[in-house]
């Protein structure tokens, strides 16, 4: 029991609980990941680093390019550099990806407290770990593959090399201390520079003297922490062809820092000077009132903590901690990130920062969490030393105790419930995610290629981040977009094919699900293909007009109606290189139009039931010429009740339809 009154020991335990709480909270809360789709990338990016790759060669251009990932002559590679991938491929090599979670929070959670022991004491070095391991900001950043918390691990590392190295002139704490800010440095260079600022100017400051040792000590930090640049320089020069270009610049030249007109992946604002002091101003806000410990209530420990320490008179190792508290808004003000985050500005429940938090802001934390443990134990002195003058003797002591208990319990609460609050909206994302991602729970998808929907553009990984491809794209599912389909099925001729369709709107986000499908594909091919086609016909159906149209050229085929007795559709499409035509049961005369070289063929039936209401069924066929005939593949099915989802959010799903409405097709050669 004497040990565990020891401040390192009871540190170290907050550490190793805090880890093992991420590691439970990454499973339970983010089994499928998030809505935010960089997970994707660092996953992709670890698991290229396992292989021993820095670039993706895709059999085929287009179609297997992951979100986030850059277009070079020598293949595809991350916009973002490799030391956080690094370690999630570590926690691989180790028993699997969330294993590094845990062991970066533990890290992180070691960090502060040495960092806060180093500037105050050990006891509050302990107290501070606490509420760290309390600030939700932390608990869902840690939780998932995203790089603010392991690069705010290696700030850490910096922080307390540098200090420990300040304190008693060891060189070898001194090269730790280089070692960690330019490993920071090349993991998010710009943050790195934030969290390093009031330091260097610490070590600037402590040069003034001139002494030899000092300037040896602090040399030996900027030595090693300069290699870290010059080797994050080199790995610019390696993947873009210029050490001053990052790749995150290399994908998107006009998303960097100041102001002027910002651009991303279609994104774009002209970032002011104002739009920056609102946006900034509404993060620190959220940061002060949600996303520290306790919330408001972690925001003004801290402000008591600041207040008690500048009555005390700071030194110049609290002013450099404190000025991380600077360093860090105020650089933040020319990055338009903070403004993307916030979604609409009049919202505050809307954007990422909703469900992540000002993570931008994420160091923020570590002078947060240092002074709040100053206010605490500030307020509690305060206690012991008022109520005595206000109570007798033998009542002071009791009453001290209640206050203390009542205190605890008060924050707590807070505490508990502001941690709570994140991690159930992202729950609620993750059931979405559960039945989004049902077709494939226990599902023998060996050998297939599975064509996913372009949810948001022509994007492997965004939003589908479970389901990625290995680095040599020849796993036992490769996943592809659906385009290029033919170029794909000709990459992977000896494979089964599927294709992931869904009805509604994919905002796992709002809580809204879709109900989604694997389709079979199959592929057929000959001087003729035939596609079968047929669907229900509600009894309440007036009329039946059917379609025929050309995808590439937008050439469509007179219209075809008739009356309905509500007897099945019977369609058949019969494609050779030259034309597609349509004919049926319910049909006079065959509708054609031409086939493409590449491109789709589209049936679509209008049924009509009176007073303006109608249900669209479309049928659309993939096909491709070739120099002995054509090829097919077996076409997307969808039912519209609304035009606004179909052509993607509107699949045909078995059993999932009003009025027992149902839909086949069927390719084969000939």
């Amino acid at each position: 029991m004497s040990r565990l009154r020891r401040p390192r020991v009871q540190a170290a335990l907050v550490a190793v609980v805090g880890g093992l709480l991420v590691y439970a909270i990454a499973h339970v809360v983010f089994p499928y990941h998030t809505s935010n789709h960089d997970e994707a990338v660092y996953l992709q990016q670890a698991a290229m680093l396992l292989e021993g790759q820095l670039f993706l060669r895709p059999p085929v251009d287009g179609p297997f390019r992951p979100w986030f990932f850059v277009e070079s002559g020598r293949g595809l590679y991350s916009k973002y550099t490799p030391p956080t991938a690094a370690v999630f491929a570590v926690g691989k090599l180790l028993g699997g990806y969330r294993i590094a979670l845990a062991l970066v929070a533990t890290g992180a959670l070691a960090g502060t407290y040495h960092t806060v022991r180093e500037v105050f004491d050990a006891r509050t070095g302990v107290v501070a770990t606490v509420l760290m391991l309390a600030s939700p900001l932390f608990v869902v950043e840690a939780s998932v593959f995203l790089s603010y918390v392991p690069a705010m691990c290696w700030n850490l590392a910096f922080a307390v090399s540098y200090l420990h190295a300040d304190r008693t002139g060891s060189r070898r704490t001194a090269v730790l201390a280089g070692v960690a800010v330019g490993v920071a440095f090349f993991t998010r260079p710009y943050t790195a520079v934030l969290f390093a600022t009031p330091f260097i100017l610490h070590a600037l400051w402590s040069l003034r003297g001139r002494e030899r040792s000092v300037v040896e000590r602090v040399g030996l930090t900027a030595l090693f922490g300069l290699a870290g640049v010059a080797v994050t320089f080199g790995y610019n020069s390696v993947m873009t062809g210029d050490p001053l270009v990052f790749p995150y610049q290399a994908f998107a030249p006009l998303d960097g820092l100041g102001f002027g007109y910002r651009e991303i992946a279609g994104h774009s604002e002209t970032f002011t000077p104002a739009l920056s002091l609102r946006s900034n101003a509404e993060v620190l806000w959220l940061f002060a009132t949600e996303w520290v410990v306790a919330g408001p209530l972690g925001t003004i420990a801290a402000l008591v903590g600041l207040r008690t320490v500048r009555r005390r008179g700071f030194d110049d190792r609290q002013l450099a901690l404190a000025g991380v508290g600077l360093s860090v808004p105020l650089g933040n003000l020319l990055f338009w990130g903070n403004f993307n985050i916030l979604g609409e500005l009049a919202d505050p429940n809307d954007g990422l920062v909703a469900s992540f938090g000002p993570y931008y802001h994420m160091d923020l934390l570590v002078p947060v969490v240092a002074f709040g443990a100053v206010g605490l134990f500030a307020a509690v002195e305060w206690a012991r030393e008022t109520l005595p003058r206000h109570v007798s003797a033998e009542r002071a002591r009791p009453a001290v105790t209640a206050l203390l208990l009542l205190g605890a319990t008060v924050g707590t609460g807070v505490a508990v419930g502001a941690v709570a609050a994140p991690l159930g909206d992202n729950y609620d994302v993750t059931q979405q995610y559960e039945q989004a991602y049902e077709p494939f729970d226990g599902r023998d998808l060996d050998d297939t290629v599975v064509f996913l929907p372009r949810t948001y553009g022509n994007w492997l990984n965004h939003p589908f981040q479970t389901l990625r491809n290995d680095p040599g794209f020849d796993g036992e599912t490769v996943y592809a977009m659906q385009r290029q389909q033919f170029a794909v099925v000709d990459s992977y001729p000896d494979r089964s094919y599927y294709r992931y369709v869904y009805r509604g709107q994919w905002a796992p986000f709002l809580g809204q699900s879709v109900e989604p499908r694997l389709q079979r594909v199959r592929a057929a091919s000959g001087q003729t293909v035939t596609t079968d086609l047929s669907a229900s016909v509600p009894a309440a159906a007036e009329s039946v007009t059917v379609q025929l149209h050309n995808g590439t050229t937008n050439t469509s085929a007179n219209e075809f109606t008739t009356a309905t007795d509500a007897s099945p559709l019977a369609l058949r499409l019969r494609t050779d290189a030259n034309r597609t035509r349509l004919s049926g049961d319910s049909l006079d005369d065959s509708l054609a139009v031409p086939t493409p070289r590449r491109g789709t063929v589209t049936v679509v039936a209008f049924v009509d039931y009176g007073a303006d209401r109608a249900v669209k069924y479309r049928w659309v066929l993939p096909v491709n010429g070739t120099d002995s005939g054509v090829r097919a593949l077996t076409p997307r099915m969808e039912v519209c009740w609304s035009e606004r989802l179909c052509g993607g959010q509107a699949a045909y799903v078995p059993g999932a339809h009003r009025d027992g409405i149902a839909l086949n097709a069927t390719v084969r050669q000939g």
